[in-house]
């Protein structure tokens, strides 16, 4: 065995590196427009991406538990969890080690997943909104803060770059409520304005007791797309501050996520009776559309973050990413899982390692 394997430090990214596929494996069923979105990031940003995802997934999952009865201290436990992630006293668990890896390497403030949190605590309780300020507050929590950690995670820590991510994680999250309503309405959940509702002559109480899809529904369905549409082009302004390798697959992101927006425009905004879905062959044209598209121009007077996503822009400016020292820790870890995949390759083809590996 070469020496390199049996070095200490070695066996260190190798454990690190282990975590990181782990947290890529927990994602593989029920997060496959991340994963398909991910194929285009560099691998630096892709393998903590998946970490900080699957930590969402985590976060998630405790909420409905808590929401269910099943797990009442379900939250409390998650939260302590994470205080420990912080202190760099992680359980002894690979999302939680490579978590923890991930937030000391590149700065992200405690602040962001915590925000997070609390936006699944307000579903679990059945919050409402009354206007479309209080939705984007719910969304800047759910989705906000995730453009905000993977902004951190290329190294965008500018208050225009960081806000434009914002923009497009609460974008996309409009998308997917103007996709679920009806799934949302039979689990007696409501997420559009109910202020818009009642401009389109809709009583929000009455609807939800008897959801269907009509044409004053639709009104505020394409009153809710255009309002993300407005976010998707300002987060293209966004996409010019990125680092070159990572911007096909925001832009892959942008494109699929306002595509729900654009199917359930197609059906007639009928999100009560069906669900949009976009075609496969769709998706692999959208996914090679982000990987020509120029960036536009960074805009000379960029907008300011929304006032629900402010919190999110400040929290990021405040930290700093690692020292210089932890990149040699971390880039063998990467290194390390180019060599796994390499090796399970040569397995699955059946080929003979070269001399020295032996």
């Amino acid at each position: 065995m070469p020496a390199v394997l049996s070095d200490p430090s070695f066996e260190v990214a190798a454990a690190a590196a282990a975590d990181l596929a782990a947290c890529r494996e927990q994602l593989r069923h029920g997060s496959r427009t991340f994963l398909a979105a991910s194929l285009l990031l560099p691998r630096a940003v892709r393998e903590p991406a998946c970490a900080l995802y699957a930590f969402c997934r985590m976060a998630d999952d405790a909420v409905d538990l808590a929401a269910a009865g099943e797990g009442p201290g379900a939250v409390t436990r998650l939260r302590e969890r994470l205080a420990r992630v912080y202190r760099g006293d992680p359980m002894p668990l690979a999302a939680d080690r490579a978590l923890a890896e991930v937030v000391a390497r590149f700065g992200i403030p405690q602040a962001l997943p915590e925000a997070l949190i609390e936006g699944f605590e307000w579903d679990a309780a059945g919050r409402r909104y009354d206007r479309i300020d209080e939705l984007e507050a719910y969304a800047a929590r759910v989705a906000g803060t995730v453009g905000a950690m993977m902004a951190l995670l290329m190294g965008v820590r500018t208050p225009e770059g960081l806000a434009r991510a914002c923009d497009l994680g609460v974008a996309m999250q409009l998308s997917n409520i103007a996709r679920d309503v009806g799934e949302d309405a039979r689990a007696g959940r409501l997420y559009l304005p109910r202020d818009w509702l009642r401009e389109a002559g809709l009583d929000p109480d009455v609807w939800l007791a008897r959801p269907e899809a009509n044409a004053a529904l639709a009104t505020v369905l394409k009153r809710l797309l255009r309002h993300a549409d407005a976010l998707y082009a300002r987060a293209g302004q966004g996409v010019a501050r990125l680092p070159l390798a990572c911007r096909p697959s925001i832009n892959a992101a942008r494109f699929m996520y306002a595509a729900i927006g654009h199917e359930v425009e197609r059906r007639g905004c009928d999100s009560v009776s069906q669900r949009a879905v976009v075609p496969g062959r769709r998706k692999a044209g959208l996914l090679l559309r982000a990987v020509f598209t120029v960036a536009p121009a960074a805009a000379p007077r960029p907008e300011p973050p929304l006032a629900a996503t402010r919190f999110l822009v400040d929290a990021a400016l405040a930290t700093s990413p690692a020292p210089r020292p932890a990149r040699g820790a971390y880039q063998r870890a990467l290194w390390v899982l180019d060599l796994f995949e390499r090796l399970e390759r040569r397995e699955r083809l059946n080929l003979q390692p070269p001399a020295g590996w032996r």
